[in-house]
């Protein structure tokens, strides 16, 4: 575990398979497979990962497999990534390529479901080319 500043990271080689929940205020780069939830300050997923859960965290770049749903404030979904699951953002970066079956919905959308009387912010999308 980290300290509140995030000065540290911790890094799950290829070869590191997981089944559990993880839950870290550490940022995480992931390269093997998590079956379980990820919940971190910051998510970066090498190309060779493979996670089966759900993903929440401040800043999440993902380039594997992901089959759960993701919830992140600013959220980068690189060409080599497969998704399969709803997608809650703030900040949204797609690269052309990027497979994603699943609903994109902005995280004000869904705090403010039914009743929104407010006038809807309007959400950031970028795609990468």
């Amino acid at each position: 575990m980290a300290s509140k500043s995030n000065s540290t990271f911790s890094v799950f080689g290829s070869d590191i398979a997981i089944t559990g929940d993880i839950k870290a205020s550490a940022d995480l780069h992931i390269d093997g497979s998590v079956e379980g939830d990820i919940s971190c300050s910051s998510l970066v997923q090498g190309e060779t990962s493979a996670v089966k859960g759900a993903i929440k965290a401040e800043t999440a770049r993902l380039a594997g497999t992901v089959d759960g749903s993701i919830t992140a404030r600013e959220l980068v979904i690189l060409k080599s990534a497969k998704i399969t699951g709803d997608v809650f953002y703030d900040a949204l970066t797609i690269e052309q390529g990027a497979q994603v079956e699943g609903r994109f919905a902005h995280r004000d959308a869904k705090a403010k479901a039914p009743a929104a009387t407010q006038p809807a912010t309007k959400p950031e999308l970028a795609v990468a080319g």
